[in-house]
């Protein structure tokens, strides 16, 4: 006796996985009952003539089973109807809305980067108009003068060149969400019908 198929190897099965048919759907396609559908299916039962005849046409569009896999990943294009607009308007709302504000938690960073960059431009050419820095702090009662340019040196250590890594860090995430919810928000936007 035959080994009954699994029920990934029947037609049936393959027009069901196609077409996202349920086991009742296609019973009711084929004119069976439910249970009835489930054995021809796994191949437990044979398919009438008139059962034959109503799944042929829904064979014929299914890809033949040699396909080259080029013509599996292309699948068609999906089937959408317009979308409802009362969601889309309130996720844009609200990509919009948190755009804004970590646009506004990006400006003081991008201020403080901004700030860096001018320090890390300026610095050799300031550094080139002071005297020579001292190996050794001078005493300032003795020598006010030198002191004083040591002192600059100093200052000058101190000034931002760059973001410090920690805050560096939290500007590119919040730019990256930033510009996730913009590109986000614009997707919205194009989906939305147009006022006119």
């Amino acid at each position: 006796m035959p080994r009954p198929a699994s029920p990934s190897d029947t037609a049936i099965a393959a027009v069901r996985t196609h077409f996202g048919l349920s086991q009742q759907e296609m019973a009711a396609w084929l004119g069976v009952g439910e249970a009835q559908a489930g054995h021809l299916e796994t191949g437990r039962r044979g398919l009438s003539p008139a059962a034959a005849e109503a799944l042929a046409p829904l064979v014929r569009q299914l890809p033949p089973p040699d396909a080259p896999s080029a013509l599996a990943a292309a699948p068609p294009p999906l089937a959408l109807g317009r979308p409802e607009a009362a969601p889309l308007e309130a996720r844009l709302d609200y990509c919009q809305h948190h755009a804004r504000r970590l646009r506004r938690q990006l400006k003081p960073l991008e201020a403080q980067a901004a700030v860096a960059a001018r320090w890390a431009e300026a610095l050799p050419a300031i550094r080139a108009a002071l005297p020579a820095a001292p190996a050794a702090e001078p005493d300032a009662t003795a020598d006010w003068a030198g002191w004083h340019n040591w002192f600059r040196h100093r200052w000058l250590d101190k000034r931002p060149t760059a973001l410090p890594s920690h805050q560096s860090a939290r500007y590119h995430l919040l730019r990256l969400q930033t510009e996730a919810l913009e590109t986000e928000a614009a997707a919205l936007q194009a989906l939305l019908p147009t006022n006119a």
